[in-house]
């Protein structure tokens, strides 16, 4: 029999998870990658998601937008950070269709050029 958690454990991890964004003296931050390299990166929300519904948060304030993004590159990875910048969430970035953690219209970034962010959720394992 496989592991299970009842929605109500689900949406604690989940909200739990958004608390530990939220905690700092900064603000949190969204960054897409190329590498370790940060290419844009978007301010968050305080709360950066809302509450938990069926152990799934979403961003809020979306669309973000970075209006000048800092490097050229090609998008491989996402991370977030808390608002001291210590990251808690990363994973892979993948053009659309290429079965990413985050999925992009494109992966090509050129300094300078406006980025967009138009949602993002994290699901608790079910």
């Amino acid at each position: 029999m496989a592991l299970s958690h009842s929605t109500t454990v689900r949406n604690d991890m989940a909200d739990a998870v958004d608390a530990r964004i939220n905690t700092g003296a900064g603000t949190a931050v969204f960054e897409l990658l190329d590498g370790a390299t940060v290419c844009a990166s978007f301010n968050l929300q305080d709360p950066a998601h809302g509450a938990a519904a069926s152990g799934v948060i979403t961003l809020q304030g979306t669309p973000l937008t970075d209006a000048s993004a800092d490097n050229t590159g090609t998008l491989d990875g996402f991370q977030i950070k808390d608002q001291d910048g210590n990251v808690h969430i990363s994973g892979s970035l993948t053009g659309s269709g290429g079965g990413g953690d985050l999925e992009a219209d494109s992966v090509s970034v050129t300094a300078g050029q406006q980025v967009d962010l138009t949602s993002f959720t994290w699901t608790a394992p079910s």
